[in-house]
């Protein structure tokens, strides 16, 4: 199928951070993915709505109506984790929002693709106790998305999704090289020519890292970036606070150069 009005919502990682920065702006898995669709139909076009920091709720909040009034023939839906890291976390609740979303996008027409969330043990050991509620989201993801005729890229499963090498130092959000292999997931997921399995495979062996080093590591992300986001959320703060989307409008899709 041909796409030509594609629209990403969801949160930081749709937005694209650490593919790019502030100053030169964020790329991101959702306009690679834009830019694979334009080399198929040249006269597709793209908005991005998704924002860094929002809930599940609030995704639908603020972006499914301005989502819906693009009037697009494909979305893309990645919203959760900013729930599931938080306390009181309620799988149920956050899969509703999602399967609201996917039930109102899909009834207009347009068809919708979503993301399974990876094993957050194998990033960030340190939060561990986190994966049952990957688990049980993963499964209301999958549920819903089924429900609704929902295209589900599945990156639990796959080994390649938790290698250190395509996450930030930040562990939360992905490195240029996961934004990568998002976009080929998703292309792959949706049928685009050129795509196939590829992302699924591991990377070469990577140099083995020392005891030492790896505690080391743990503390330095637990101070940098655990700490400061725990301190965030016991403020009632968010890094979406007054943050607007980046590509709110239908544009066409420049081709970006490397």
């Amino acid at each position: 199928m041909s796409y030509l009005r594609y629209v990403a919502i969801g949160d930081s990682q749709s937005e694209g951070l650490m593919d790019g920065d502030e100053l030169t702006g964020y790329r991101g898995w959702a306009d690679r993915l834009a830019e694979q669709l334009a080399a198929v139909e040249p006269a597709v076009t793209y908005a991005n709505l998704a924002v860094r920091g929002k809930l599940a709720g609030q995704v639908r909040a603020e972006q499914l109506a301005p989502a819906l009034a693009l009037r697009p023939d494909l979305v893309s839906v990645m919203a959760g984790m900013n729930d599931l890291v938080r306390p009181g976390f309620d799988a149920a609740a956050v899969t509703g929002e999602l399967e609201a979303m996917f039930a109102a996008l899909t009834g207009a027409g347009a068809q919708v693709v979503t993301f399974t969330f990876p094993d957050i043990a194998k990033i960030a050991p340190i939060v561990a106790r986190l994966r049952p509620r990957v688990l049980v989201l993963n499964a209301g993801i999958r549920a819903a998305a089924q429900r609704h005729g929902v295209i589900v890229v599945d990156t639990f499963p796959h080994a390649v999704t938790c290698d250190a090498r395509m996450w930030s130092s930040d562990r939360i959000h992905a490195a240029p090289l996961g934004h990568t292999l998002m976009a080929a997931a998703a292309a792959h997921a949706l049928g685009l020519p050129g795509s196939d399995d590829s992302w699924t495979r591991p990377l070469p062996p990577a140099r083995p890292v020392g005891t030492l080093r790896r505690v080391g590591s743990e503390a330095v992300w637990v101070g940098g970036f655990l700490g400061p986001w725990v301190m965030r959320r016991l403020r009632g703060r968010s890094s979406g606070d007054g943050r607007v989307a980046k590509r709110p409008d239908l544009l066409p899709v420049a081709k970006h150069e490397e």
